[in-house]
């Protein structure tokens, strides 16, 4: 208490930052402040210091969330005897919706209230490292690798004891006990205060976006300088979004350019106040770097269907095969502790032994690129959803050996044939959702980061409603003129190893239209 009590005490006597200060390494530079508003002392604030308490309360946030999406499939086909594709429908449209709600915290944080009062408001993480410093930047990276496996014990915990609480000891006490480790969550996010770094809100990034489009359209005549120094920027050294350093002028997008372009009528009169006339080039940079994203973003969401099938798919094939050991019988949801295990053990190979090799191969401070990392995760996709079309295969086939295609039975395959899947899906995860993370966090505008993480996450919503999408149209086309389809209720006279080949190829051909996008994108220029 007393050494947290010093570090408040260092934090709230700081001096108002100055342009010089921000520079001279006792002070971050990326304009974070204490939750006073001062300027903080990087010695005091921030890195590893700070992260058990963000990675304690995602922990357990997780663990609430994955108790109750890992076996809700369970609970709507045994409980709500729903049929497969409605149960699995729901589960990925409810698991969408979820996902969509960061967007609201995120506009909030960004313009309006700031990440700690948004994180408490809704107990949604975004958090800060300061990007001015080297050697805090490869921390970062290491950071949002074992923030990501800090989820994942959360949801080691519920994929194996809460679901099977859920389904031996009742769905009241399983779906009880998530409720209590938020609550914990929230507890152990407040608990770490005084070591958080604040980022100022920059104003509403959407107003800024429309901003720079207004201008576009109302200079659309006006010739852009071949000069790019002849556009529009602040004097000072500081950019006029607050909480954000100026970005560099990139010859892309042109047209956006207009917005900068100072008008003889502005020139003479010199009233440069009317951001809905002229705006700053880091404004119109912003929305630039937005634009770059978008293509990167898009192929997000094709991984995502593939990673929805863990709670749907998986888990029915789950129900039709061998789920004993012995006089034990294993909930098939339970499988996706794999998938966890997976993570868990990928997470520390790839932060302690892939990341340095690579670092010398490649001369680059995380070793991988973001793209470099997303591009290995989506080629894994596609190996995973290969895994389950052919353990699939040979399920159907074991049933027609043994005359069960008409008979609602499981088949004597052991579940443990899933593992490999599993495993894949999770070294996929740690490739692609943590390089998603890294890469929209380092390429999103300073002030736009919350609202740039909420579109990472958006991914994985339209990838849950993609997947809702993929099987009502299956589901229609395959059950025309009577048939019975590739995913009935009785799968073992169904073809869902049809579907996993139909996500298989999706994936590959995202993977494909990944690479071109990934080659020609051009990271962000800071000041």
């Amino acid at each position: 208490l007393m050494a947290v009590d010093l570090a408040v005490d260092l934090l709230l006597f700081c001096p108002p930052q100055s342009g010089n200060e921000s520079n001279d390494g006792l002070y971050t530079g990326d304009g974070s402040v204490d939750i006073k508003g001062n300027p903080v002392l990087k010695s005091n604030t921030g890195n590893w210091r700070a992260c058990p308490f963000i990675l304690g309360t995602e922990c357990c946030e997780r663990l609430a969330y994955y108790g109750i999406s890992t076996n809700l499939v369970s609970y709507l086909t045994k409980k709500l005897h729903e049929g497969n594709v409605p149960a699995a429908r729901n589960v990925t449209t409810w698991q969408g919706t979820c996902y969509l709600t960061p967007l609201i915290g995120a506009v909030l944080a960004d313009a309006y209230w700031g990440r700690y009062w948004t994180i408490a408001a809704f107990s949604t993480i975004y958090f800060i490292f300061d990007d001015t410093d080297s050697a805090e930047r490869v921390k970062k990276g290491s950071f949002f690798n074992w923030f990501y496996f800090s989820i994942n014990i959360g949801a080691l915990v519920s994929s194996s004891l809460i679901v099977w609480i859920q389904d031996n000891a009742g769905w009241g006490l399983g779906f009880g006990i998530p409720a209590l480790f938020m609550g914990i969550a929230i507890a152990s996010f407040f608990s770490g205060t005084p070591l958080y770094r604040f980022q100022r809100p920059g104003g509403s990034p959407v107003t800024r976006m429309c901003q720079v489009v207004v201008a576009s359209c109302r200079k659309w005549n006006l010739a852009v300088p071949g000069d790019s120094s002849l556009l529009y920027e602040t004097p000072d050294k500081n950019s006029a979004i607050e909480g954000s350093r100026k970005l560099l002028h990139t010859d892309e997008l042109k047209c956006l350019d207009k917005a900068a372009t100072i008008a003889d009528a502005e020139a003479k009169s010199g009233d440069y106040s009317n951001p809905w006339k002229l705006c700053t080039v880091t404004q119109v940079e912003e929305l630039k770097i937005l634009i770059r994203m978008f293509p990167i973003w898009a192929t997000g969401i094709a991984f995502s269907a593939v990673y929805a099938q863990m709670s749907t798919m998986f888990v029915e094939q789950g129900m039709v095969m061998d789920t004993s050991i012995g006089s034990f019988t294993i909930p098939a949801a339970s499988l996706s502790t794999f998938d966890v295990i997976s993570v868990i053990f990928w997470v520390p190979v790839y932060d302690k032994v892939l990341v340095p090799i690579a670092r010398k191969l490649t001369g680059k401070e995380r070793g991988f690129s973001e793209l470099q990392r997303m591009g290995i995760g989506l080629f894994l996709s596609v190996l995973c959803m290969s895994a389950a079309a052919v353990v699939e295969t040979r399920r159907l086939a074991i049933a027609k050996e043994l005359g069960v295609v008409d008979d609602p039975v499981a088949v004597p395959l052991s579940i443990f044939w899933q593992i490999p899947q599993y495993f894949l899906l999770g070294a996929a995860e740690v490739f692609t959702f943590i390089g998603q993370l890294e890469f929209f966090y380092d390429q999103s505008p300073d002030a736009m980061r919350s609202l740039c993480s909420a579109l990472s996450l958006l991914t994985t919503s339209l990838g849950n409603y993609l997947s809702s999408f993929i099987l009502t149209v299956v589901t229609s086309l395959t059950t025309r003129g009577g048939q019975t389809g590739w995913i009935p209720d009785n799968l073992n006279e169904g073809h869902l190893d049809y579907f996993f080949w139909l996500l298989a190829g999706l994936s590959f051909l995202n993977m494909v239209i990944y690479y071109f996008c990934a080659k020609r994108f051009k990271s962000k220029l800071a000041s």
